[in-house]
């Protein structure tokens, strides 16, 4: 297969996995609305909600609702988001390695994986019907600190296979140190 007709099979093969990820996104959207119908008043109650508070602990002041433990069909409806776009991620990862999708784009996908598993563990932990203001920007703490971690493991991975496939490329006729 000549370079050019590699290259276009793997563009229509990324162009079909970003439509399918669209589409399934539209999906997973559309069924959230569709399982939870208070889910357009209570997003709406979320951001009339917002109002510039300080920071418990700091003479910071940043955005957050007044009543953050009023706002659990909101979290559940980003909860079931999380999990179901995590698992989604998965087989987005699985047909990556069917179509012999770029590193970059494997990488990519592991670490979205990564982050939206993360995502749920995070509100499943911090935002419920409990939730104080403390808890609320903790929870954007974390979300910054899974952002770090997420970047990190992408880095790691292409490093990682980057050095597997280096060691496994004939030297080109010189000889291999012990």
């Amino acid at each position: 297969m000549s370079e050019f007709s590699e290259r276009l099979r793997h563009r229509h093969g990324e162009s079909a996995i970003n439509a399918i990820s669209a589409g399934c996104f539209f999906i997973l959207i559309g069924a959230i609305f569709a399982t939870t119908p208070t889910i357009v008043d209570g997003v709406s109650a979320f951001f009339r909600d917002f109002d510039i508070l300080k920071v418990p602990h700091t003479e910071i002041y940043l955005p957050a609702p007044k009543s953050p433990s009023t706002h659990t069909i909101v979290y559940s409806a980003a909860l079931q988001f999380s999990l179901v776009w995590g698992i989604f991620q998965i087989a987005v990862l699985l047909l990556r390695f069917f179509m012999h999708s770029k590193l970059s784009k494997k990488a990519e996908t592991a670490s979205n994986i990564v982050y939206w598993f993360g995502s749920y563990y995070l509100i499943m932990t911090f935002l419920n019907e409990t939730t104080t203001l403390t808890t609320w920007f903790a929870y954007w703490a974390a979300i910054i600190i899974l952002l770090g971690i997420t970047l990190i493991v992408r880095a790691f991975i292409l490093a990682v296979w980057r050095q597997m496939s280096s060691d496994l490329r004939p030297l080109h006729g010189s000889k291999r140190a012990s």
